[in-house]
């Protein structure tokens, strides 16, 4: 560890001249000579440096969004040039490039953050070994190696032996209480803030390789941070245990504002959002109406909590536009209502006797309509012309009625029969209906 330290001289300068600066804003406050006063230095160096990289942060997640959306693709290509690793090789840059995309970026922070860690290491060691390092010089080279956090010296480590720890002023068990405290709260932190990623912030719709090999660093990374903690003096481990609770509460805001697509945080953030909006009748915020506004993009290719976001909007009366906002839309809400009432007053099922009683009633009352003025014209000329032909047709209005009775389907009355023979041309007037079969011809 001292060896790759000592790659990273050039940088101790300016990281111990930061904590020297932080130290005298403490020092004021605490005393120079405490254990809060260059702890609280730690600390203040690592949000410093963090803050300083939140746009690499930026960068990270959604080179990790992407990397999650091209895992299929990319599990094609391999599966396609399975037996050439060269053209498989061009298939990935190729898709890498169309895509924009670069593996590495999802690293940057902890490369980004590696020199500034490896020099803090540099500067603790050079701490307890008494020896000067960058701006830290005499004077404040003592007041660090007196400096205890809860009785363990800044510079002191768990596989310390009891000779070097007495020598910063403390006891051997205090310090490997301390730091094995501390190793265990720096592994479950970053356990933690692995799971929060994999259980919240993945589309779960989706099983890819890059799943499982984010679920295995779950467990590994804790278990590499454990077993090197025991090497790192306990301002190291302030260090980096700050830097895992940072993380923890960025990568958390994050999963809340911005959730991956797919995924159980996204449908908490959609959920939170319609309720808003039936709330107060708008979509409030720019990053809001930016996040509609790509789901309404989106069209069918809607997942299901997005689809699940749109029917809630509908049934509220709502209508996302393309611009990110909603619209009251009363036509909605009526139809969501007359769907409803139309449901619930849907006629009863009819027997199939009552269905022809039904159609029979319909019938008489059509014809009625239709053909009871001429009816009645022709009925004055037949009795007028040819009293015979009326008598017949009273003998078959007389069976068709007798007929009904009995419950046989009811015959048309054909009151112009009689009358609709003119002349000489045989013709007949009107519409012609055929006779029941039970009248006589």
């Amino acid at each position: 560890m001292d060896t790759i330290a000592s790659l990273f001289s050039f940088i101790t300068w300016p990281v111990s001249w930061v904590i020297v600066q932080f130290h005298k804003v403490y020092g004021a406050v605490f005393g120079p000579d405490t254990g809060w006063a260059w702890g609280l230095s730690i600390v203040s160096l690592v949000v410093l440096i963090r803050i300083c990289l939140i746009p690499l942060f930026v960068k990270q997640i959604k080179s990790t969004r992407n990397m999650q959306a091209l895992q299929p693709k990319m599990k094609a290509i391999q599966e396609r040039y399975k037996s050439d690793k060269q053209r498989q090789s061009e298939e990935m840059m190729k898709l890498y490039k169309e895509t924009g995309t670069n593996p590495l970026s999802s690293c940057l922070p902890i490369l980004a953050q590696s020199p500034f860690f490896f020099a803090l290491y540099h500067v603790l060691s050079s701490i307890a070994s008494g020896k000067e390092i960058g701006v830290i010089d005499g004077p404040l080279l003592a007041s660090a190696r007196q400096a205890h956090i809860f009785g363990a010296p800044l510079a002191s480590k768990f596989t310390d032996s009891a000779a070097e720890v007495a020598a910063l002023d403390a006891s051997l068990t205090s310090v490997r209480i301390v730091t094995a405290i501390m190793i265990v709260m720096m592994s479950a932190s970053q356990f933690f803030t692995q799971r929060q990623l994999m259980m919240k912030n993945v589309d779960l719709s989706v099983k890819t390789p890059y799943m499982q090999q984010q679920k295995m660093l779950m467990y590994i990374f804790p278990v590499i941070f454990a077993v090197m903690g025991i090497n790192f003096p306990v301002g190291v481990l302030v260090y980096w245990l700050t830097t895992n609770v940072w993380t923890m509460g960025q990568q958390m805001y994050v999963i809340n504002q911005n959730p991956t697509p797919g995924s159980k945080a996204q449908d908490s953030y959609l959920q939170r959002l319609l309720k808003s909006v039936t709330t107060h009748g708008e979509v409030r915020g720019r990053r809001r109406k930016n996040i509609v506004k790509v789901i309404v993009a989106k069209g069918g290719d809607r997942n299901e909590n997005e689809r699940r976001f749109f029917a809630g909007l509908t049934k509220a009366g709502f209508a996302a536009q393309a611009d990110g906002t909603v619209i009251k839309s009363d036509t909605i809400e009526a139809e969501a209502e007359g769907g409803a009432t139309a449901k619930r007053q849907q006629p009863k099922r009819q027997t199939k006797a009552q269905r022809q009683a039904a159609a029979a009633q319909q019938a008489v009352a059509k014809d009625a309509e239709e053909g009871s003025e001429p009816a009645a014209e022709q009925a004055t000329t037949s009795l007028e012309k040819k009293p015979q032909d009326s008598a017949k047709a009273d003998a078959e209005t007389k069976d068709a009625a007798k007929d009904q009775a009995q419950g046989d389907k009811p015959a048309r009355p054909r009151a112009n029969s009689g009358g609709s023979r003119q002349g000489k041309s045989g013709q007949r007037k009107g519409q012609q209906r055929p006779k029941h079969p039970s009248s006589k011809k």
